[in-house]
């Protein structure tokens, strides 16, 4: 039986020669091919201010980024409609820096010409599919020497790749101001911070990081790979209102054990990512539903007591997947690649451990308090035992968005975010859209003091205002425990993005890898306030940073009010033929009805047009993988459903 490929994220190198940028190429096609994603720092490419070998002008970076870019888009994720993931990188000294800053602006700027025309400006309309970059998240790499530069309003100069010799100077203010600008517009480029990366960095005698995975959590050596998993953190939450510390130190044992076990079970696209995953073996370990726990605590996400918390747990989770990586090294060896790492390597977890002290241990509530005690035994043990047997693994933790996941899960919120809102409605690739309304609100009102009549009355005004701003009965110092990351639509509370780079800056000292996570920003925010945030982030010591400004492109996912569908334009002729097909709103309404067959429960809904009428029909079973469940599937599929201004038709066809 073949290997199945089991990492999801890659990182990998490119060299200034054309076999090196066509075999990156065939090795991302490939991955996307079986549902992963990738990133290279694309800075080794000569840029388009240098000549070739043979003469004339070198193409430059950002150029082949863009044919990059159109076969993820032709290949897709997994070969289905779910958009390919990829990362591109650019070093702020590189010579096309300013293009490459420039990139993703200027085609966002074509799309909305394209939707002012009249052409599909949905997820997967036309007016996005006609123009490039929309298949990778862009970033810019920067040192320290270039963030104090901005600070100091001094200058910056980009350099040559071949000889290293200046080629232009700028303000490195004017630089940043630029990136806020991109950011401003559509979300890229974001920022990755190489001082601070390297400065973590386990295995610095094997070489640099130099890049990431497509959302950033992922950082390590070029031509790796990472198999990620994450954890429910609300599955801790016990009934007296505390974290089961052992039940969860169980749980990441035995993640890091079957993490472990697949590096050696998996393929691998390329021999240099093979021979790295064995030679280095890191994991990504991680958890949703943070923002969720801390709501159903009482606790606000932007409070000292809500960072407190998360950085504790976060603590316990990386020093246990320490620790048992400890303890398999003593049972089968270290990584081949640790006795050339040792010291950097140790040093790294003495920074882990002695970053525990700097918790705010009384900001906590004191029935958490002693979260704290369990974070500094776990990174005790575990560098006491790394001394001893060495670690398994390079990496074991990162911090992923689990935007798929989270769902599959059951989750409120994803990875580390707080909730976008309370409600929300989330476009669905396929079509339609989904109303999700947050289940940590009762949770958290409950340990706030409310009665259930009271709860009941809230969550009934949070369902028909989709805020729970001016709810009945509840107090004014409790607002902050429900803030969200978007100021809901008839509301005016959000999020301070100070609050979403704090919780970042106070878990990823615990982190082996970093966070993927977005600031989220308001609509009015200017272009001023995004550098800034920049800034910011980089003096908390975050190792990346994503930037989105609500509504800043003309479509996205996840939304805090419903989006007006699109209209149905009646047909010239009043009957449908059989064989015609009227296609439904991106955005619709339906009915479910529950039923019952043969012992088996199942839900019937029926999309409906705006007029009101049936459009399509979906079958959902709750036993999975049974007879009942494929013949009413297939049934389902083989249903057409129109409308015509005569009579309401239902067609079932061949």
């Amino acid at each position: 039986m073949d290997r199945p490929q089991c990492s999801a994220c890659f990182i990998q190198s490119i060299r200034d020669d054309m076999d090196s940028i066509m075999e990156v190429q065939v090795s991302e096609a490939n991955l996307f091919k079986a549902g992963s994603g990738t990133g290279t720092n694309r800075s080794p490419l000569r840029s388009s201010k240098e000549t070739l070998t043979g003469g004339g002008k070198a193409s430059g970076p950002v150029s082949f980024m863009r044919g990059y870019d159109a076969y993820a888009g032709i290949i897709k994720s997994g070969g289905k409609t779910r958009r390919a993931a990829k990362m591109e990188i650019l070093n702020v000294d590189h010579p096309d820096i300013m293009e490459f800053i420039d990139a993703k602006a200027n085609e966002e700027k074509k799309a909305w010409a394209l939707i002012e025309q009249g052409y599909d400006g949905g997820m997967n309309g036309t007016a996005y599919a006609s123009v490039a970059f929309q298949n990778c998240n862009m970033s810019v790499r920067a040192q320290d020497e270039f963030m104090q530069a901005v600070k100091a309003d001094g200058n910056w100069s980009t350099k040559f790749v071949k000889d290293g010799s200046i080629c232009e100077t700028f303000k490195a203010k004017n630089i940043l101001k630029k990136i806020a600008e991109g950011t401003y517009i559509c979300g890229d480029p974001g920022m990755q911070f190489d001082s601070i990366i390297n400065k973590w960095h386990t295995c610095k005698n094997s070489g640099r990081i130099n890049a990431s995975n497509p959302c950033s959590e992922y950082m390590f050596l070029d031509d790796s790979a990472c198999n990620l998993a994450s954890i429910n953190l609300m599955k801790f939450l016990t009934e007296d209102g505390k974290f089961d510390v052992e039940k969860f130190k169980r749980t990441v044992r035995t993640f890091i054990i079957a993490m472990e076990l697949i590096v050696d079970g998996g393929s691998y696209p390329t021999a240099k990512i093979a021979q790295n995953s064995h030679d280095y073996r890191p994991l990504g370990l991680g958890y949703a539903n943070l923002g969720a726990l801390l709501m159903s605590y009482g606790i606000p996400y932007d409070s000292d007591s809500g960072r407190a918390v998360a950085a504790a747990i976060t603590a316990i989770m990386t020093g246990e997947a320490y620790k048992t990586s400890a303890e398999l090294a003593g049972l089968v060896g270290p990584f081949p690649g640790f006795l050339k790492n040792r010291e950097p390597m140790l040093e790294v977890m003495k920074m882990h451990r002695e970053a525990v002290k700097g918790i705010d241990v009384q900001a906590m509530p004191s029935s958490l308090r002693y979260l704290v005690n369990d974070a500094w035994d776990s990174w005790s043990d575990a560098i006491e035992l790394g001394q001893r047997f060495g670690y398994r693994n390079a990496q074991a933790t990162v911090l992923a968005p689990t935007g798929t996941i989270a769902f599959m899960m059951d989750c409120d919120t994803t990875g580390i975010e707080p909730d976008i809102a309370l409600v929300k409605y989330k476009v669905l690739s396929g079509g339609g859209m989904l109303k999700i309304v947050n289940n940590s609100v009762k949770i958290g009102l409950r340990k706030l003091g409310y009665g259930e009549e009271q709860i009941k009355d809230i969550v009934a005004y949070i369902d028909k205002n989709d805020t729970i701003e001016g709810a009945p009965h509840l107090l004014e110092e409790h607002l902050p425990v429900f803030d969200c990351a978007f100021k809901p639509a008839k509301g005016k509370r959000s999020i301070h993005f100070k609050g979403h780079i704090k919780m970042m800056s106070a878990t990823q000292p615990f982190i082996s890898g970093a966070i993927s996570k977005t600031i989220n920003m308001p609509e009015d925010s200017t272009v001023e306030d995004i550098m800034q945030a920049y800034i910011y982030a980089w003096e908390q010591k975050l190792k990346a940073v994503a930037i989105y400004r609500e509504n800043s492109k003309r479509s996205q996912p996840l939304n805090t009010q419903k989006t007006e569908g699109e209209i149905v334009k009646k047909k010239e002729s009043s009957t449908l033929k059989l064989g015609e097909r009227m296609k439904l709103p991106q955005t619709r309404k339906s009915i479910t009805h529950k039923f019952e067959i043969a012992g088996h429960e199942g839900y019937l809904t029926v999309g409906l047009y705006d007029n009101g009428k049936p459009g399509e029909i979906f079958v959902t079973m709750h036993k999975q993988g049974s007879t009942t469940r494929g013949l009413l599937d297939a049934w389902a599929t083989s249903c057409l459903l129109y409308t015509s201004d005569a009579a309401d038709d239902l067609l079932c066809v061949d």
